[in-house]
């Protein structure tokens, strides 16, 4: 169970709709063709005009999808500070749910039926299982999609915090040169035999210096800064560098600094990078 709430707990990029019309025109066609075209749920039976019928159904999912947008999410989220997963994936099932009270009030109206306690219960129940399954499934696949496109979005980045400040790597060799450069600076540090190889920026350009480390020492002199993240058996990443993320749950591809550089995220670290996203 605490897996299951850190999940929803995950900090959720939400964006501004900015085409809601679009979308809420999106939504009505479908509905109108789907009931006009296929004629579910008794409209087939219907002697009226069924063509005016499905308008209708779909003209009143359209007013509940800008409702849901301009009265309820956007208001919502001016007022939470951190948008999360649950409360995407609440605001997602209430608008499935309005949506379903409101069509079953139109089909009571137009198809004359009484509005009973039994029927009402009946609609909840069936909108409730079709919610729940919607809402899972949408919320799912929109986190997915940001994580592959959006990674920087979701992590707590501390480049504000750390700027000016400087860290040193150590190199073991007798006559070795340790290495000071800025952390804001650093990108991803590999290993390779015996040595690690350290790479960051200098100048605009992508810059390596081998020293003679482990990453276990590496990450030792880097253990006050939790932004340093080992990704890979053999990479250690600044998640303040990171721009976007491309894979799934085997793995990721992290690109460093619009481009400059990409490191893999092998399957067994996956669920430590997704920790950092709260």
């Amino acid at each position: 169970m605490k897996g299951k709430v850190s999940i929803l707990n995950r900090k959720y990029p939400f964006e501004l709709n900015d085409h809601p019309v679009k979308e809420g025109l999106i939504a009505f066609a479908i509905v109108f063709l789907i009931l006009f075209l296929l004629q579910p749920f008794g409209i087939s039976e219907y002697a009226g005009n069924k063509f005016l019928v499905s308008l209708a159904f779909g003209f009143v999912t359209f007013v509940c999808c800008l409702a849901m947008d301009y009265c309820i999410e956007v208001p919502l989220h001016e007022h939470v500070k951190t948008w999360r997963i649950w409360h995407q994936a609440l605001t997602v099932f209430v608008e499935i749910l309005i949506i379903g009270i409101c069509n079953f009030l139109i089909a009571c109206i137009l198809f004359q039926y009484p509005v009973e306690r039994l029927a009402c219960l009946e609609m909840v129940y069936f909108t409730i299982i079709i919610g729940l399954i919607y809402t899972a499934l949408s919320t799912s696949l929109s986190y997915q999609k940001y994580m592959r496109k959006r990674l920087d979005a979701l992590l707590e980045k501390t480049t504000q915090e750390q700027e000016g400040v400087s860290v040193t790597l150590h190199d073991h060799r007798v006559r070795g040169n340790d290495l000071s450069l800025s952390l804001n600076d650093l990108l991803y540090i590999e290993a390779q035999k015996n040595n690690v190889v350290v790479v960051y920026v200098s100048d605009g350009q992508v810059a390596r210096n081998e020293i003679q480390s482990t990453l276990a020492s590496v990450l030792n002199d880097l253990k006050d800064y939790p932004n340093i993240f080992q990704c890979h058996r053999s990479f250690v990443v600044n998640l303040n560098s990171i721009t976007s993320a491309k894979g799934n749950s085997n793995g990721y591809t992290l690109e460093l600094d619009g481009g400059l550089a990409t490191v893999p995220v092998s399957r067994s670290f996956v669920p430590k990078l997704k920790s950092f996203i709260i």
